[in-house]
């Protein structure tokens, strides 16, 4: 695929970021697409490798390695590089419902399977291929509305309108089922719309492929909480089948001392009111809980604890600091780490090179926890002490553990906590309404193999049914449950 020899003629380049410094003015997608000359240049270093690992999305010591969608990546690729730009959104479209949410918050969990970078990190840059190939899409009407020819007379509601959910509603939508998906926001899109910032995901990204879906026959009901003011019963009695894809929106709480001062928000509440007042009234209304003349720690160390690094810094933050419970990843590979494994190494996002340019050094502070929060006379925050850990194995259970260092405590002023932890699961409320199981993690359990819970006509799907996840294997999860629906209600399927 590709040009033979284009992975030795052609250096991998990319999309240029604009500079720390001057993103931070804004909270707007910060990268400069590449030309279409240069984008095929870089299509054409897509080697004929015999074994695509890139789009093989196998399962390797519990790391994905590959595309979770099988995305069709050679073939498309080559497409791009021979200028069959129409033919090369035909192959994507085939096995991925949202290129254009892929191709900027995914991971790239392809290129770090990819063939080129085997021995060197100058894999075939394919998030970008693909960001190309949908804007070339969108730009010339191949990705507009398709609706289906004909209607089945089956009707199914899929409550959340995260990427799985969405994933599911399309699906089945073009099968000719009639689909209607209930969002418990003032807006459709999940984690799309209000856990992801503008600065990965500008919002008119969303908003254009729900007109297409919209187009297409799909109906869209938003302030609807399925299990208060929507009943369960409802849509179990009207519906021929119920997906649910509600995420797993129950965050992970820090429990220390002092924990109910005032100035102490989960990270995606947090994102959420910033998002909200953005789309509102661009900040204008005051809604949104401001990090503007603070000094916030951020704890936890993922994608999330980095997005809110990079929400605070453009409100105006005093400082931030970023605590990461485990210890730092090496800087390159570990032989115990070899390729096409999931490569375990460092990695620095734009939000902590906003704080490297903005405060001068890395906001993370590795093998750290917090021990207490502190507050003044009004119940406000005004300290973090935290602590060192280090691990060790616990005699009781065998189990390594983090535990921390005695006499390593130090305080930090703070008015702004940040918990960006992680999440337990689906919260109890709405599998209670549908009286569906749980597992020990609080993910809605399903029959063996499959997305069918215990409850007749009642299916899962997304972080709600394998607990927290990416987007990615979210719209995986979408497409193979409207699979097992459409079998469900056609004795066979045609996805």
């Amino acid at each position: 695929m590709g040009k033979p020899t284009g992975f030795l003629e052609y250096e991998r380049v990319t999309a240029k970021a604009v500079s720390p410094k001057e993103r931070i003015k804004n909270f707007n997608e910060f990268h400069t697409p590449l030309s279409e000359i240069e984008q095929r240049k870089q299509s054409a270093r897509c080697m004929d490798c015999g074994v695509p690992f890139c789009q093989s999305g196998m399962t390797i010591k519990g790391m994905t390695s590959g595309c979770p969608l099988n995305n069709l990546i050679p073939e498309w690729n080559d497409l791009v590089y021979t200028g069959n730009w129409q033919q090369a959104y035909n192959r994507l479209h085939k096995t991925s419902n949202f290129p254009e949410f892929t191709s900027r918050v995914c991971p790239a969990l392809c290129e770090k399977a990819c063939t080129c970078g085997m021995n060197d990190d100058e894999a075939v840059c394919t998030k970008e291929n693909e960001m190309a190939i949908i804007e070339h899409a969108y730009a010339n009407g191949w990705a507009g509305p398709k609706p289906p020819k004909a209607r089945s007379g089956k009707r199914i509601a899929v409550v959340g309108s995260g990427p799985a959910g969405l994933a599911a509603a399309d699906q089945l939508n073009t099968r000719g089922h009639s689909v209607t998906v209930y969002e418990r926001a003032d807006r459709i899109g999940g984690l799309l719309r209000y856990g992801i910032p503008n600065m990965k995901l500008e919002k008119h990204i969303i908003d254009r492929k729900l007109e297409v879906m919209k187009a297409e026959g799909i109906e869209f009901v938003t302030e609807a909480n399925v299990g208060e003011n929507v009943k369960a019963k409802m849509l179990i009695d009207e519906y021929d089948a119920v997906i649910l894809a509600c995420g797993a929106s129950n965050p992970r709480d820090i429990n220390a001392a002092g924990r109910d001062a005032k100035g102490i928000y989960f990270a995606v509440d947090f994102l959420t009111s910033t998002t909200k007042s953005l789309l509102d009234s661009n900040l204008a209304d005051g809604k949104y809980i401001s990090a503007k003349g603070k000094n916030v720690i951020v704890i936890g160390g993922g994608d999330t604890g980095n997005d809110c690094v990079g929400t605070v810094i453009r409100h105006g933050c005093k400082s931030v600091t970023q605590l990461e419970m485990m210890p730092k990843a090496p800087d390159e590979r570990a032989e115990s780490n070899p390729w096409p494994q999931w490569p375990l190494v460092c990695k620095t996002d734009y939000g902590q090179e906003e704080a490297i340019a903005v405060f001068g050094h890395d906001p993370r502070i590795y093998t750290t926890t917090v021990k207490e929060f502190k507050k003044d006379t009004k119940g406000n925050l005004k300290a973090v002490v935290i602590v060192s850990l280090e691990s060790k194995i616990d005699g009781a259970t065998g189990r390594r553990m983090m535990v921390p260092i005695e006499g390593t405590q130090k305080e930090l002023p703070c008015e702004l906590v940040l918990i960006a932890a992680g999440f337990l699961g689906t919260q109890k409320y709405i599998a209670d309404a549908f009286k569906v199981e749980l597992t020990e993690r609080t993910n809605v359990k399903t029959k063996p193999d499959g997305f069918a819970t215990n409850v007749n006509k009642v299916f899962t799907a997304g972080d709600m049914h394998t607990g927290q996840s990416l987007v990615v294997k979210a719209i995986r999860q979408g497409r193979d449950c409207a699979r097992e629906v459409d079998e469900y209600l056609m004795g066979y399927s045609g996805l």
